[in-house]
């Protein structure tokens, strides 16, 4: 354990939590209460567990998909359709899914007794990131989390990535559920019975061809770019079509009817055989020869191990927890624990804890997410207030799971910390203050929430606030709060 300063609890409940709560003690000992934390993690908790799961959500936009006509959406459907009033119920239900799942995950962010891990969830969806923005996800974003993400996070890394790379929200997400290789046995039968079709020569070409079955690159390149080696680590286009082909027939149940493929329970993995590609692919110089799903899987196992996933995602964790520009010093000690552990992640969380980096004076600007969860959990509320919480997220430019790109959202303060976005804070904050603030003694509470880190002039601006209420809207504003020091 290093020698920790006078700022060490306000690091560890900011730094490492998601804010200080004014019903909980500061942390005696903040590396040993940290650790402590990951052996109260709970992945699925009573909030999660009464959500709509992958394959509820799954179900519900499988129902919708059937009662909609080929070509028609909500907007073009006729009124006096009388399938209508179903299909608009079928789009609630699912649209609603997405509520719940937000609730849910702001319920645990303030309850739990574990926001360190509870953290780490955060910053590992955010690696995997899906977008609700596509209809095909919008009730499947959260279960991804739920899932794929938090079983994991103090597992081996290989398991979290084959959890999300087989996770319907993923494949979803990123049009793998219907990838189908050129070779397979389904496509090369399609191109047959086309054969048999075609017209005479002479005869003109129809005008709407018949779709072609064919490969998707698309999970493949994430994969590849974002979620193991990196960009500009040495792969090229002849891996990601190595490995798109590599996961071809790695699909999702509920969606395909025989003999198209087999069939599975909605929003299960399945693996569809005659949609693989077949032979020997070759990925950074690695041949696989594999047959069927083991394939995929073998590639996938591969990365997970490579040492530049471990340079990559080291490199990002310490971004995360300590600066914008992570310490070399720190990365490098993430990476060797990595290496010597097999991408054991409690390893490596706890070398993350251990390091004198970690607890080095750094600064680290709230997210949206983070500064309204840290709100919330400042001014002691353990339910989600009716303050309309996902537009509330909309309106501070991070709605949860709609990163906009497979990239996730932003890490750093450039991004957060325009003068219009601080603006939505203290217009967010003001509302804040005035549903809660006025049962609140800001004077009192501003030590509690940043012990060693507020300054005399924020302290002096509360003590003179015209009302309660206005005394807590300038603590959740002020410069100390917007931080995670």
């Amino acid at each position: 354990m290093v020698t920790l300063s006078a700022l060490a609890p306000a690091i560890a409940l900011n730094r490492f939590g998601l804010g200080a709560r004014p019903d909980e003690p500061l942390p005696a000992r903040p590396q040993a209460w940290l650790l402590g934390q990951l052996d109260k993690f709970t992945p699925r908790t009573p909030a999660i567990a009464a959500t709509p799961d992958s394959a509820e959500a799954a179900a519900r936009f499988r129902q919708y998909l059937a009662q909609r006509k080929p070509g028609q959406n909500a907007a073009t459907a006729p009124a006096a359709d009388p399938q209508a009033n179903i299909r608009q119920q079928l789009r609630r239900m699912y649209r609603e899914s997405y509520g719940q799942h937000v609730r849910a995950r702001v319920q645990e962010a303030l309850i739990t007794p574990a926001p360190f891990p509870e953290r780490l969830v955060h910053f590992w969806a955010n690696h995997f990131a899906v977008s609700a923005d596509k209809l095909a996800t919008i009730g499947l974003a959260g279960t991804l989390e739920f899932e794929a993400i938090r079983p994991h996070i103090l597992g081996r890394f290989e398991d979290m990535l084959l959890a999300v790379a087989r996770h319907p929200a993923m494949m979803l997400y990123l049009d793998q559920a219907q990838s189908i290789g050129p070779g397979s046995r389904l496509a090369q039968a399609a191109a047959r019975r086309q054969r048999r079709r075609q017209p005479p020569r002479l005869q003109p070409p129809r005008r709407q061809p018949p779709r072609q079955l064919g490969l998707n690159e698309n999970l493949a390149r994430e994969i590849l770019e974002l979620h193991t080696l990196g960009a500009g680590s040495g792969y090229g286009q002849a891996d990601v079509l190595a490995l798109a082909r590599g996961l071809t027939g790695w699909s999702v149940g509920g969606f395909v009817r025989r003999p198209i493929g087999i069939e599975a329970p909605d929003g299960a993995f399945v693996f569809q055989p005659n949609w693989h590609e077949p032979g020997t692919q070759t990925l950074l110089a690695n041949s696989y020869s594999q047959d069927g799903e083991a394939q995929g899987r073998a590639m996938l196992l591969s990365l997970a191990r490579d040492p530049r996933t471990a340079r990559h995602l080291c490199t990002k964790l310490a971004r995360h927890f300590v600066a914008d520009v992570p310490p070399p010093a720190l990365v490098a000690k993430l990476e060797a624990r990595w290496l010597t552990s097999g991408g054991d992640l409690a390893a490596v969380t706890q070398a993350l804890v251990e390091a004198p980096e970690a607890w080095a004076p750094a600064t680290k600007f709230k997210t949206p997410w983070e500064w309204l969860i840290s709100a919330l959990r400042g001014t002691g509320q353990r339910q989600v207030p009716d303050l309309r919480y996902a537009p509330a997220l909309n309106a501070l430019g991070q709605p949860a799971w709609r990163p906009g790109s497979p990239a996730g959202w932003d890490d750093i303060a450039a991004s957060w910390a325009a003068p219009d976005a601080l603006m939505r804070r203290v217009e967010t904050g003001g509302r804040m203050a005035a549903a809660f603030g006025d049962r609140i003694d800001a004077r009192t509470l501003a030590p509690k929430l940043l012990p060693g880190v507020l300054t005399a002039a924020t302290a002096q601006a509360i003590a003179r606030a015209e009302s309660p209420a206005q005394a807590m809207a300038l603590l959740l504003v002020s410069p100390e709060f917007l931080r995670r020091e």
